[in-house]
């Protein structure tokens, strides 16, 4: 189509806010800086012509784009999360365009060290031709999630300039502290009224997310005794000791991150602290299928029993907290949601792939609250870290994908 896209301008300008939240926080949402991005969003809702766009007390952006037909459809809302991860600096993001990607090793200039191969990210060979962003090698770039926040106010920008597009009542919505499981602690679903939501926040052209992880927390407190070291024999036990032999007996070859893939789940620790007396390590636990999370559990802690077991004098507590479940279990019930997408992507000339994301989004949470929603692709690849990096045609073509995807709910819906 003809329409110059502003996805791309609106990205360049997102990823230079810092809007990095924080897992150790208790505010909500977890770091102030994150209305930095919400504001100017309210701002360019409203210099598009929404005028109920607005930030609330939790950093939450509401928006609504009214119905243009006269049919009744349910009310859909595009969501994305205005945070980047803990896991890797957001903080002075220089994005770089290379123009017309050749297909070469990208060598980031900040540091040389930091190179983003074709070997390790062999999306890149698809991406030939196309203008490619990165960061600059010192951080992350931050497409995870403002390359979906940026199509999503690029989707608001055609519909209000492009009147003859039909389609029902929509709702824009913004959340703060996805990447900490926070995302929809506090959103208000009345307020935002909608029936279906759909998430930006996927990765490859034409995929569509309609299966996450099932995922808890886990936290072990290991316990031991503190005395003077100068008169410590027999007496003093060290709970970072304790914590130390625990962590050591981890399956080497399974069990992990980093030595399963596909359908397999895992336990991963993810923070420790602690002194003599007492030493936290944290866990989540990730798995496809919600009822082996207690399987992997009681694992982790006979684990932690056979640690404890070695250190006469210390003991330890478990603790499992809930984070998100598998939105598959939601959405099946709703195969529309999946079907409209997949003919909204043939209209633009996208071919449909159903994924399952080894992670979760706000949809897996926002199923479970009563609005199903599924995942679509941004282009955001490589995420958390230095090497992510992002193609402006990916990002084009999800524009391209939500324009057709009001149509076909307003045509079926």
């Amino acid at each position: 189509m003809s329409y110059r896209y502003t996805v791309a301008d609106r990205f360049l300008e997102y990823v230079t806010i810092d809007t990095q939240s924080d897992p150790h926080s208790a505010t909500i949402p977890s770091t102030e800086k994150q209305k930095n991005l919400s504001k100017l969003l309210v701002e360019q809702l409203k210099e598009i012509g929404i005028a109920d766009a607005h930030l609330d007390e939790w950093g939450y952006v509401y928006a609504t784009i009214p119905s243009n037909t006269d049919k009744k459809i349910p009310v859909i809302c595009f969501c994305s999360h205005v945070d980047t991860s803990p896991d890797s600096s957001g903080e002075g993001v220089k994005p770089i365009v290379h123009k017309r990607y050749n297909g070469n090793d990208i060598v980031l200039p900040d540091d040389h060290l930091q190179v983003i191969t074709t070997k390790e990210h062999p999306y890149l060979l698809e991406k030939i031709g196309d203008d490619i962003i990165t960061a600059s090698g010192k951080t992350l770039l931050g497409a995870d999630d403002k390359a979906g926040v940026a199509i999503i106010m690029d989707l608001a920008n055609y519909l209000i300039t492009h009147p003859e597009i039909k389609h029902g009542t929509i709702k824009i919505l913004f959340t703060p502290d996805e990447e900490i499981g926070r995302g929809v602690n506090k959103v208000d679903l009345q307020k935002l009224g909608a029936d279906f939501g759909y998430t930006l926040d996927g990765s490859t052209r034409g995929s569509y997310t309609d299966e996450t992880f099932s995922a808890d927390g886990v936290a072990i407190t290991f316990y031991g005794i503190s005395i003077h070291p100068g008169y410590a024999k027999n007496k003093l036990v060290n709970a970072l000791k304790v914590a130390g032999t625990f962590l050591d007996l981890l399956p080497k070859n399974d069990f992990s991150p980093e030595t399963t893939q596909v359908r397999e789940g895992f336990v991963h620790p993810v923070h420790i602290e602690g002194i003599t007396e007492k030493a936290r390590v944290e866990f989540i636990i990730r798995d496809f299928d919600t009822k082996n999370l207690q399987q992997h559990e009681a694992r982790l802690e006979e684990i932690a029993k056979l640690a404890v077991s070695k250190y006469p004098g210390a003991s330890y507590t478990f603790e499992v907290h809930e984070q998100y479940r598998n939105m598959k279990e939601v959405l099946v019930n709703y195969p529309q949601t999946g079907e409209f997408v997949a003919e909204a992507m043939k209209r633009a000339d996208v071919k449909f792939h159903r994924e399952s994301a080894r992670g979760g989004t706000d949809g897996s949470r926002l199923s479970f609250m009563g609005l199903p929603c599924p995942d679509i692709f941004t282009g955001e690849m490589a995420y958390h870290g230095k090497h992510e990096y992002v193609s402006i045609q990916d990002m084009q073509k999800s524009v391209d994908v939500l324009i057709n995807l009001v149509q076909v709910w307003e045509e079926r819906g």
